[in-house]
């Protein structure tokens, strides 16, 4: 028997909307401990991590590809 997406969509979703509250809840990734609740928070001190991890490489100017912007 084949389905196509339309018609899976059709039969899952009856039972989504019918599921209870709290069945629903448990699916939810609980947040870390720890972690800020402010996404912006946590995004901007992830981003200062990153830039003092980089911050600590030493990268010779070997490495780095030339390149020229142009518009």
């Amino acid at each position: 028997m084949k389905l196509t997406r339309r018609q899976l969509a059709a039969l899952v979703a009856p039972a989504a909307v019918l599921a209870p509250a709290d069945v629903l809840a448990q699916t939810q990734p609980a947040a870390a401990p720890g972690a800020p609740q402010d996404p912006l928070a946590a995004a901007k001190a992830r981003i200062q991590s990153t830039s003092d991890a980089l911050a600590k490489l030493d990268v010779p100017m070997s490495t780095e590809p030339a390149f020229q912007f142009r518009s």
